[in-house]
This record gives structure tokens, sequence and C-alpha cells, in this order.
């Protein structure tokens, strides 16, 4: 069957979450830099994870891809928790690090980026999805969770045939908690596609939310030999990057949170 992406948009219907600021899935890649850019971005996938910890959110992983030397390639997940979303949102966009590695021997700084998509988790009563415009793929999951993920095809891959996008979800022990995982990443992709639709230029407004992972498309800096952070877009610097990467993001979220005052307002 052929599907008119066109036709398809105008026939869902998107309506605001009940809770909007309660709940967010967040995806990390890792950008440009190759097998650091990687570590970066466990990196800040540790960091949010400590920090949900320390909010007292739930913190449940969706899908990973692990890196050759370490970090993710990418990784996904969701946290649920009062003001989860109002606290992460201005997190999407890339991020930069500017640090020694360590496999550089001869002191040289490098800069290496990853890019973070921060996205309000969508209901089945806010998109709906009909089984035909959807293709099932199971396969093992392999990892760590024992040895059933290994013997039993419990990993699970949607392919969303009107958009082209693919999800995949293979952290839980079951098939049936996969498929239903990643059906919620789906809807959540579906309504953030609705939602930029209506400002007329999908790929434009993308970009600004996550960038392309480009060095030159920043919106923070993590400068370790000057021990500082720095937001380009409220022109904010913060020291002790050791302890902010250890989950204590409050100063950064509560000065996010006054800075970009106009919750419409997107990020650069």
């Amino acid at each position: 069957m052929n599907y008119d992406w066109k036709q398809y948009q105008t026939s869902q219907k998107v309506t605001t979450p009940s809770n909007p600021t309660d709940e967010a899935i967040v995806e990390i890649r890792a950008g440009a830099g190759g097998q650091e850019a990687a570590i970066f971005a466990g990196d800040l996938f540790s960091m949010y994870r400590k920090h949900a910890q320390n909010k007292g959110w739930r913190f449940e992983i969706l899908d990973t891809a692990l890196g050759d030397s370490g970090g993710y390639k990418n990784v996904s997940f969701e946290v649920r928790g009062k003001n989860a979303f109002k606290d992460m949102r201005y997190e999407s966009g890339v991020h930069r690090v500017q640090r020694v590695p360590d496999t550089e021997r001869s002191g040289r700084v490098h800069t290496s980026t990853a890019t973070v998509a921060v996205l309000p988790i969508a209901s089945e009563q806010e998109v709906s999805i009909r089984q035909d415009e959807i293709e099932l793929t199971f396969s093992r999951a392999g990892g760590p969770g024992g040895q059933n993920v290994n013997k039993v095809e419990t990993a699970v891959r949607i392919l969303h045939k009107p958009t082209g996008i693919v999800i995949s979800c293979r952290q839980e022990r079951s098939q049936h908690g996969n498929r239903e995982k990643a059906m919620e990443m789906l809807r959540t992709k579906l309504a953030e596609l609705k939602r930029v639709e209506a400002t007329g230029n999908i790929t434009e407004e993308r970009r600004k939310q996550i960038g392309s992972g480009d060095r030159s498309e920043k919106i923070r800096t993590y400068n370790f030999p000057q021990d500082r952070i720095t937001d380009h877009r409220i022109k904010k610097n913060w020291g002790n990057i050791e302890r902010i990467l250890a989950g204590n993001m409050d100063a950064i979220f509560e000065a996010m949170q006054e800075g970009m005052a106009n919750p419409d307002q997107p990020t650069q």
C-alpha cells in the first residue's frame, strides 16, 4: 500500500498532553568527534540519569547502541516525575565538549559533540496509529538482562510506513514490553512531527532543536581545561564541571527557565 504523507498529516489530530511538564523521552546521539563523541554522549547520559535520581524521577532506558571504545553511539530513555519535561526541554540541541581524551598522548585538546532531543511523551489518546501503518520485526535483544534476552526474540523494531520513522526497543525482558515502549516512542515522534509541521518547516525546526551535530552548531560548551560550562543561548557560565556531570544540574535548569522565559523561543 502506498501512503501519502500529506494526506496522513491532515488525518491526524494531536491534543495537548494532560500533564506535559512531568514526562519526556530523551535521545542522545554521538556527533562529530568519533570515539570521543560517543564517550561524551555517555557522559551526558550519565549526567541526566544521576540528576533524575537526585530528583526522584522514574528513569527508564528504551534503546542503546554502544560506542566502539565506550559511551554510546545513541541512547534513548524516558523520565517521569515532577517537572521532568519542564526542566529538560532546553537540553535539546548540540552539546560540545573540549578536553584532552584519555587516548591523547600529546595532551592536545579535542572538540567533539553530541546531540540531545527532548520530547514530551504522547499518549494513545493524542496520536492514533492504525495497524496497517506499521511493520513489526523481532530479533534477539542480546546484551545484559539474563539468558532470556539472548534466546528469545524480545527486541522490537517498528517501521512507520507513512513517515519512514523507525523505532527500536530492546531493554524490556518481554516482546510485549518492548512493543509497548516502541509504540510509545513512535507516538511521541509523530506528535512532535505534527506540532513541528504546524510551523511550516519540519527540516528547519528539527535542525533548530537538535542540530546536525556539527561542531559549529552548539547550544552549550563543556570546556574541561578551563573548568567551565557555557550556555550560548543565555550567555551564562558555570564552574565545577565534574560536579555538574555528577548530576547536580539544578543551577543550570533554573537559569535556563529564567533565561528562556518565552516557552516558544527556539534554541539557536
